[in-house]
């Protein structure tokens, strides 16, 4: 992963071998200049070839142009719109050029209750070191994480003399309810959970297909986020309390700070990688290689980018074709530039 880049000798991005994990810009100008994304500030320009990031986050201040955009698309490169060094997520975009394999690979694992479990024991292990969760439930899971965090909020409560009554929350509003300490916590917490979205949503997974949470659009970021809690946001929050900082901002920018000391992004990139590819479980191959296919109940799947139409369906195909689609059709559309047909986008 590459590190805050303003923090990063550029010329490091170049040397490695595979695509950078990820790379956070923000307070400057993104642009293109042939097949390269170019990072400008008041201090320095930076050259990025394309094709050498997996996901681009966009953080506060940054100006991004339409060309720069295309050529990310075009080479398979996410890009998340989050808030200060990823800490918030807003919105992606992907490439028409991204496959699909994860995902794939993520709604396969998650349909079949053996598989799910699986996954969940390796979620659960990653958090009880050293403990054999190979045949536990997902009702004995459960009781040992709920003992685990209660542990977890007691010794910090010890380390720091911060008095623990017990967790309140209220989602949705991490300020609504509960004591400072409550309150720091659920401001990290969905901190957390920013980063965490922005990580899965560039890898080309589905921020809803979770393992051990479901029903939620977010299911499988809360499965993420969970990994780390007890680690970053628990501690986190009873320092901030034992310091008397007790402002959403403090909770924000102290897991921010935590997250570029730590390296967390490039940690989670690589969780996220090997719960979805369980080197265990002989889940069906990536389609990478063969984008833009379609599915076919029969053979699995047959070739995009071919007109599939023959006489005999002609009617069928006619009756599905709604004819005020053109005109229920919205579209916002800037005046034309001088010389835009003669220069490409930048």
């Amino acid at each position: 992963m590459a590190d805050i880049w303003w923090k990063a000798d550029p010329r490091d991005l170049h040397r490695l071998e595979d695509r950078v994990s990820s790379l956070y810009v923000e307070r400057s100008h993104v642009d293109r200049d042939e097949n390269a994304v170019v990072v400008v500030n008041r201090r320095e320009t930076v050259r990025v070839p394309a094709a050498l990031v997996a996901v681009l986050l966009l953080g506060p201040g940054t100006r991004v142009t339409h060309g720069a955009i295309t050529l990310l698309a075009d080479s398979g490169t996410a890009v998340c719109w989050v808030g200060d060094q990823g800490v918030r997520f807003y919105a992606a975009g992907l490439g028409p050029s991204r496959g699909a394999g994860l995902l794939n690979r993520q709604a396969w694992l998650v349909s079949r209750p053996k598989e799910r479990l699986a996954v969940a024991r390796t979620m659960y292990g990653m958090r009880f070191p050293g403990e054999d969760v190979s045949t536990a439930t997902m009702r004995q899971l459960r009781g040992r994480e709920g003992a685990r965090v209660r542990k977890q909020y007691q010794a910090n409560s010890r380390r720091t003399g911060v008095p623990w009554h017990g967790r309140v929350y209220q989602p949705g509003d991490a300020f609504a309810a509960g004591d400072d300490l409550n309150r720091l916590l659920s401001a990290a917490n969905a901190a957390l959970y920013g980063i965490c979205h922005a990580v899965v949503v560039g890898l080309g997974a589905s921020p809803g297909l979770g393992f051990v949470h479901t029903g939620s659009a977010t299911s499988f970021v809360l499965d993420v986020a969970d990994l780390y809690k007890a680690e970053y946001t628990i501690p986190l929050a009873f320092d901030l309390a034992a310091q008397g900082l007790t402002e959403e901002r403090d909770a924000r920018t102290g897991l921010r700070d935590l997250i570029a000391r730590e390296r967390l992004l490039n940690r989670i990139i690589q969780d996220v990688k090997a719960l979805l590819t369980p080197s265990h479980v002989d889940a069906p191959e990536d389609y990478d290689e063969g984008l833009n296919r379609l599915w076919d109940e029969e053979t699995g799947s047959v070739s995009g980018g071919v007109n599939w139409y023959s006489a005999p369906f002609d009617e069928e195909v006619r009756a599905l074709i709604d004819p005020s689609m053109g005109e229920d059709h919205l579209a916002v559309i800037g005046p034309e530039l001088e010389g835009a047909a003669e220069e490409p986008p930048r």
